[in-house]
């Protein structure tokens, strides 16, 4: 019973990740995910001290603020002509560096850090389960992303048109009068909510992977957005489900082995696509001849 939980908990993480991960990738913010891992740190040291408990729920609550200031930061700076992976950079080492030294300031006699509070273990899904009114519904990872893949996909629902304008082409989506701004913080909130999520749920490696490359992957396949994120979904769901039966074949990690399917994947993607592989562009230069025309 634990493989089904461990394989819909994967299904449900690479489809939350899936579905902001395409708006990432197109927007050049792939690493964004990465960098809130990172920057959540000093939100959990002072979550801590306000509550002065390791619970998951002020830790996930501190971990989500101090996502969302991460992305104010990056973006101001950004708009203030620093480049976007300098702004991820900057703002990440210098967030994670301020939790660094909460934590030897005021919780040198706890055992406070990412690792013990907020990272979590894909494998050991089955066994922590919710509880209401004494009755067991379930692990708290299916709620805990069903719920955040649900939010994303009302979101996108709903605001499609607007992500969609505002990633492709942001002047435009301005001087027609959509708060460009709004939407972008909206999408940063949702990329958010979503990693420190699935963070507590499945662990670091595979939340940053399942962000990047099923995305990374769909974006090679396809011209369309819409059909982009299905793929992107689709993608990272079948990792999931290979990635654990082959774990179990080889008594690895699964977070590891679900990514790396993904990888192997986006190999395939990469030499293959019919618009953007490699394999398909040297026969294409093939056919034209040394001088450029056809043969």
């Amino acid at each position: 019973m634990n493989g089904f939980w461990i394989i819909l908990t994967g299904i449900l993480a690479a489809s939350a990740c899936g579905a902001v991960g395409s708006f990432l990738v197109l927007r050049r913010m792939s690493m964004i995910g990465d960098a809130i891992s990172h920057s959540v740190l000093p939100g959990i040291v002072i979550a801590f001290l306000i509550s002065g408990t390791r619970d998951s729920l002020p830790m996930l609550l501190g971990a989500s603020v101090l996502g969302l200031v991460t992305v104010f930061l990056i973006q101001m700076f950004h708009q203030q002509g620093v480049q976007s992976d300098a702004s991820i950079g900057v703002v990440f080492t210098a967030l994670f560096s301020v939790g660094v030294v909460l934590i030897s300031l005021f919780t040198r006699q706890v055992d406070l850090d990412l690792d013990c509070v907020l990272y979590g273990e894909i494998a050991y899904t089955g066994w922590d389960t919710l509880t209401v009114g004494g009755s067991d519904i379930g692990p708290k990872a299916v709620w805990a992303l069903g719920i955040a893949l649900g939010l994303n996909l009302s979101m996108i629902g709903l605001f499609y048109k607007q992500f969609k304008l505002c990633a492709f082409d942001p002047a435009l989506a301005a001087a027609l009068g959509i708060p460009v701004a709004l939407f972008h913080y909206l999408l940063m909130g949702l990329v958010s909510v979503t990693t420190v999520a699935s963070f507590e749920s499945v662990g670091a490696i595979l939340v940053v992977g399942m962000l990047v490359v099923p995305a990374a992957t769909a974006y090679l396949l396809t011209e369309r957005l819409s059909i982009m994120i299905l793929l992107s979904m689709g993608i990272g769901s079948v990792s999931a489900v290979l990635g654990y039966f082959i774990a179990a074949a080889l008594d690895a990690s699964i977070a590891g082995a679900m990514i790396s399917v993904a990888g192997v994947l986006f190999a395939l993607a990469f030499l293959l696509s019919p618009t953007h592989g490699l394999v398909w562009k040297k026969r294409r230069l093939r056919r034209r001849g040394p001088a450029g025309q056809a043969v």
